[in-house]
């Protein structure tokens, strides 16, 4: 599986903005080094983080880019990161060709969908101390990396609430 013709290198900053929400996503996402997130604004102006992805994975607004069809989600960078990048045509000529690399990202789709519904699954009818515990002992690495206002966006709390919650709870910094 030759994928350096469909693939190129790029980097962002943290903070800086992959795909706005409201457009059509034309590109695929693989996360080389850092972590992605994924957000979008409610109609009263908050953030919003819908998951996080991290090194390995595969990012992009899955039925915008598949349908070309607008996104009300966009993708973030949340740490500075190093992402391949290819676009639709070049995604759909390897996905047609190239059986391998099928495989490849339908099992890596597949596996990140389930973990992202598993996970918010588990996060309903728990308290926000719960919710974050629960985040630091599942994506601890994350946890580590990103900002506390993604965080705090991710479980649905204020950040102060979360720098309450922090400061409460043993060996957390």
């Amino acid at each position: 599986m030759d994928l350096s013709g469909h693939f190129e290198i790029q980097s962002f900053k943290e903070g800086e903005i992959l795909f706005a929400p409201g457009g059509i996503c034309r590109h695929l996402y693989f996360v080389k080094q850092g972590v992605l997130r994924i957000m979008s604004v409610s109609d009263k102006g908050d953030d919003i983080t819908h998951y996080f992805l991290k090194e390995n994975y595969f990012c992009t607004i899955l039925g915008s880019f598949l349908e070309q069809t607008p996104a009300l989600e966009g993708i973030q960078a949340a740490t500075d990161v190093e992402v391949l990048v290819t676009g639709k045509d070049d995604f759909t000529l390897l996905y047609k060709t190239d059986e391998a690399f099928r495989k490849m990202f339908d099992l890596h789709t597949t596996q990140g969908l389930l973990q992202k519904i598993q996970f918010k699954n588990m996060l309903h009818g728990y308290d926000a101390t719960t919710r974050y515990r629960l985040f630091l002992e599942r994506l601890p690495d994350i946890a580590a990396r990103v900002q506390l206002g993604y965080i705090a966006t991710y479980l649905g709390i204020t950040q102060q609430s979360l720098s309450r919650i922090r400061k409460n709870l043993p060996n957390v910094k």
